[in-house]
């Protein structure tokens, strides 16, 4: 026994040692052949990261477990942005002894929560069709057997999500909370398969239809497979949707690419209970507690070849005899529920569908509804069909809980249809909608809609869709005691025509609580009376003047907010007088924003900028404001307003042709208060232009006109003439950064300044022009400056010992200068301190790097020891310092303001302060010019360029639509030949008519 016990025990030692270091062992191979059978069988990107790889030989003994954590499976070309699965935890149960042989074997596979996107492109290709196909060429050469064989024998999802799209019918499924089961001896060629799936939530949808939504499912599937041919069986098998419970008969044969369908299918239990469970809208907590009556029989086939161009035939058969459903909690039931129906294709395609509703009846209370329809083809459809009610909407209430609404008014619908429905006809029509006495009222909205009465015809005699007219004769309505009428009049399908009228009183935040306008908030009342007659083909064709419309509104406390304007718009009052031409806007005042303003002016062209995309509006408009803040429309690049970052780029908006006569006592924009602005605005083709606009601001004078160019909003121009009096260095310098840029002297400088300047550029996304792109000229007139603290004439005054120069007076004094290809170069202008006569020009860049020359015209002897000797070895042979009263020391100024380098360049007995500067300033000027000419005359050669491969391009397009007229034109007269020559013979090809001779008269 004690043998025993110790034997039990080595064993217990050695399997707990297999259990720790066969997955250490052998986890390297096994991720490796994995990798192997993935790179070779699958063409998609398998994603999942080495350290979430794991095996254990414990938590599926006596299996080997291989788990992955975070595994993705994302499809390549057509799919490459798509995630075909993403699973959480993924699971698979090794033969263990596989492990030490040639062949590796999967016995089961456990998912756990994932989540399966299957889509059909509407050419039909598939996002799981990712399996590598074995070629002939692949079967001759590799003689060699894989080393992984699916030995499966189980596996399970748990909590899936799935969803199946096919946008080539369309149609699609979505299946949440999934459990699935399933089981199979796939070494064996003939084995049974059997699987069992529940979901908790199921939707079916159509064309954009659901026709199940959240409903149950339940499937119970077993499978003969015969995997030598390929033959797949249903045996027993139960498939449940809520209530509704159906099985399959039949196989489906795929040896090859078509797939061969031989199926039946059928309902298992005969109650109308259980069709209505999928009726949508009836199955929910209730409908255990409904009590029906009725039978029904449910069945259909799907039988045929489905290969690319064939689809399998099919057919379903419904018939509900004697129906009936009560809700224990109303008072009346639906009785008499009778339906006989079927839908066959012989062939899978929508042209041979067949729809055919032989009889549908139904008694909603005391309420009778009849109809029946055949429709053969859903592409040219053939029509016959007729629908009759009655019904009085209380009586529909209690039959049918509709929960926090109260219904009252008579319906009634008699519509009859016979005919051909396909782009050029209608069926023949004779179809009425009359609701008298309507009433509805919810809890999800204020007021209840009384009186509510529409009268509405459709007719159509002739099946010429032209012959078409829907007449909505009278519709009246009161919404909490304001009144709304109106008529409309289509005649036409094609090309249809339109003679309408509304008039009354809308209040808008109570018809979007009965009509909710998604990212949209809006409240205010319209009192309107407006009518519109014309032809939709003459606003295609942009013939407004044939279009007639003509009102009055009057606008009250509007307040508008949305996704795209977030900054919301509020109008206390407007009123607005318009026909076809024009809208005549007076006494319009709110706020945009937090900005408010007063408006009015006419508008044109409103019909054309409203329906068509590329028509623009034109107006006219005074607009004044006490406050506008500018900053509050900037936007960044993703759309979101800048408030706190106060960065983006104003866009003009687009199709707009107005011109605004602006009056504002303050505007705000960036860190500037501008105050009392005046002048006009136009806005054209995303351009504002600038006209004679004036303000005050930083205790100076300014006006200016120029443009703002947004028609490409990542690259916004500029072009500004500025005309600014008297204002402050230091207030331009913290105010403006091309200052902070171009003249950061300005920073210390104390006094005044006045300039005319022109210049234009680009500006970033933060609305600070780019100073690379800038090009302008101008005056600055300093009208007093103390120099004081200036980093660059300490330098100079530390070289020269000229003390008088770190401290000095400016006044009256006229400096010319150009800004060219982003540099700011400022012309020689002079300057006299004491006895120095100074001249000094030069240039500024962007960056901050500054290139100055500065000529020092002073007294002989106020040259020191020093720099006498250094400006003797500059000095030319032919000159001495010697009898000569006045020399001139030229100084280059480099390096930036904060850090400058002065050095002694040269000086001069004969040469005057202004001409040496002159000279350098011109030689530097004529550089920069040549630059910046190679690169405008680049950049127009790439437009040049665009503009040429534009219009060939619109050239070709031209020719083709050309061609294609051409074409079209000998099409229709070889038609008209035809038809002219085709009756001329039948007028030569008719029998003659003979007559009797008269024998009354002579010959």
């Amino acid at each position: 026994m004690k043998k025993v016990a110790i034997g039990f025990f080595i064993f217990l030692a050695l399997l707990l040692a297999a259990a720790v270091l066969v997955p250490v062992i052998f986890k390297d191979k096994i991720k490796q052949t994995l990798d192997q059978e993935i790179a070779k069988n699958i063409n998609a990107q398998v994603i999942y990261e080495t350290d979430n790889v794991s095996l254990s030989l414990l938590r599926d003994f006596p299996n080997l477990s291989l788990g992955v954590e975070n595994l993705a499976v994302v499809g390549v070309d057509s799919f490459a942005t798509d995630t075909l699965a993403r699973i959480p935890s993924f699971r698979m149960g090794l033969n263990l002894f596989s492990v030490f042989g040639d062949e590796l074997k999967v016995n089961s596979i456990t998912l756990e929560k994932p989540v399966i996107r299957l889509l059909v492109l509407k050419s039909g290709k598939a996002n799981w069709d990712i399996m590598v196909e074995d070629t002939a060429a692949t079967a001759e050469t590799d003689t060699v057997a894989s080393d992984f064989n699916m030995a499966i024998t189980g596996w399970e999802v748990n909590d899936g999500t799935i969803y199946y799209d096919d946008l080539s019918i369309p149609f699609g499924l979505a299946a949440y909370n999934v459990a699935h089961t399933g089981s199979g001896d796939f070494e064996k060629d003939v084995f049974d398969m059997k699987s069992k799936t529940t979901a908790d939530r199921f939707v079916m949808t159509y064309d954009g239809t659901n026709y199940l939504e959240n409903a149950r499912l339940n499937a119970d599937v077993t499978m003969a497979m015969d995997l030598n041919q390929s033959l797949y069986t249903f045996k027993d098998n139960s498939i449940r949707i809520n209530e509704f419970p159906f099985k399959f008969d039949g196989t489906i044969l795929m040896p090859e690419e078509p797939i061969d369908f031989d199926l039946t299918f059928s309902a298992t239990e005969t109650d109308f209970r259980n069709v209505l469970s999928v009726v949508p809208g009836m199955y929910s907590e209730q409908f255990e507690d409904i009590k029906t009556e009725g039978k029904l029989s449910f069945d259909g086939y799907f039988k045929g070849r489905m290969i690319d161009t064939l689809m399998p035939g099919y057919g379903v058969d419904l018939k509900v005899m004697e129906g009936m459903f009560k809700y224990p909690d109303l008072p009346e039931a639906a009785r008499n529920i009778n339906v006989d129906m079927s839908v066959a294709s012989k062939d899978g395609t929508p042209q041979n569908t067949d729809i055919n509703i032989r009889q549908f009846h139904m008694d909603l209370g005391k309420n009778p509804i009849d109809a029946r329809v055949s429709i053969n083809g859903l592409e040219t459809m053939k029509v016959d069909g007729n629908v009759k009610a009655n019904v009085d909407l209380a009586e529909l209430t209690k039959v049918y809980p509709v929960e926090g609404m109260t219904l009252r008014g008579l319906l009634k619908v008699d519509a009859d249809a016979k005919g051909t429905y396909s782009e050029t006809s209608m069926p023949v029509i004779d179809a009425d909608l009359n609701l008298t006495n309507g009433y509805i009222k919810s809890k999800d909205f204020p007021a209840p809609i009384q009186n509510l009465n529409m009268v509405t015809n459709v007719r159509n005699t002739t099946g010429n869709t032209d012959d078409t007219r829907i007449n909505i004769e009278r519709f009246n309505m009161s919404l909490d005691g304001e009144p709304l009428e109106g008529r409309m009049l289509i005649t036409g399908i094609d090309k249809p025509a339109f003679d309408g009228r509304i008039k009354g009183i809308l209040d808008l935040e109570k018809l979007t609580k009965i009509f909710p306008q998604e990212g949209m908030t809006v409240s205010g009342r319209i009192n309107a009376d407006v009518t519109a007659k014309g032809k939709l083909s003459d606003i295609e064709e942009e013939k407004y003047n044939n279009v007639t419309a003509n009102g009055t509104m009057a606008i009250s406390n509007l307040s508008y907010v949305s996704t795209d304007l977030p900054q919301g718009m509020k109008i206390a009052k407007a009123n607005a007088s318009f026909n076809n031409e024009r809208v005549n806007l007076q006494n319009m005042s709110g706020y945009l924003g937090k900005s408010d303003f007063q408006a009015n002016g006419t508008v044109s062209n409103y019909i054309g900028y409203a329906l068509d995309d590329n028509q623009s509006l034109r107006g006219n408009f005074n607009l004044s404001s006490n406050k506008f803040d500018v900053n509050e429309w900037m936007v960044d690049e993703a759309g979101a307003p800048a408030e706190e970052t106060q960065e983006g780029v104003v866009e003009v908006p687009k199709n707009l042709d107005l011109a605004l006569n602006i009056d504002a006592k303050q505007v705000l924009y960036s860190n500037l208060k501008l105050n009392n602005v005046s002048g006009q605005v136009q806005v054209k083709d995303q351009v504002a232009r600038l006209n004679k606009v004036t303000f005050n601001t930083l205790g100076g004078t300014f006006a200016t006109s120029g443009s703002y160019n947004t028609q490409n909003l990542q690259h916004p121009l500029f072009d500004m003439k500025l005309d600014i009096q008297d204002l402050g260095f230091r207030e331009a310098f913290n105010a403006f950064t091309t200052v902070q840029a171009f003249a950061p002297i300005a920073k210390v400088l104390e006094g005044k300044f006045s300039t005319s300047f022109a210049f234009a550029g680009e500006l970033g996304q933060d609305m600070v022009p780019l100073f690379q792109t800038l090009d302008g000229k101008g005056v600055i007139k300093v009208l007093r400056a103390a120099v004081a603290n200036v980093p660059i004439v300490d330098k100079i005054s530390s070289l020269t010992h000229f003390e008088e120069l770190r401290s000095f007076v400016i006044e009256n004094k006229m400096i010319d200068a150009q800004i060219v290809d982003g540099k700011l170069l400022v012309k020689p202008f002079n300057l006299k301190v004491g006895d120095i006569d100074m001249s000094v020009g030069g240039s500024t860049a962007a960056d901050g790097n500054i290139d100055y020359t500065t000529a020092l015209n002073v007294p002989t002897g106020k040259v020191g020891q020093q720099l006498g000797s250094s400006l003797a070895g500059l000095l030319g042979g032919n000159q001495s310092l010697v009898n000569t009263e006045r020399v001139t020391l030229k100084l280059n100024v480099g390096g930036t303001y904060n850090d400058p380098r002065v050095s002694l360049a040269g000086g001069s007995v004969k040469e005057k302060a202004t001409d040496i500067v002159e000279n350098v300033v011109q030689e530097k000027l004529n550089v920069v010019k040549q630059k910046a000419d190679e690169r405008k005359q680049q950049l127009q050669d790439s437009v040049t360029n665009e503009l040429n491969r534009r219009k060939l391009e619109a050239e070709r397009k031209a020719q083709e639509e050309l061609e294609k007229k051409r074409l079209e034109a000998e099409q229709q007269i070889k038609k008209q030949a035809t038809d002219k020559v085709g009756g001329f013979l039948k007028q030569i090809t008719k029998p003659k008519t003979t007559t009797q001779p008269d024998t009354t008269k002579n010959q």
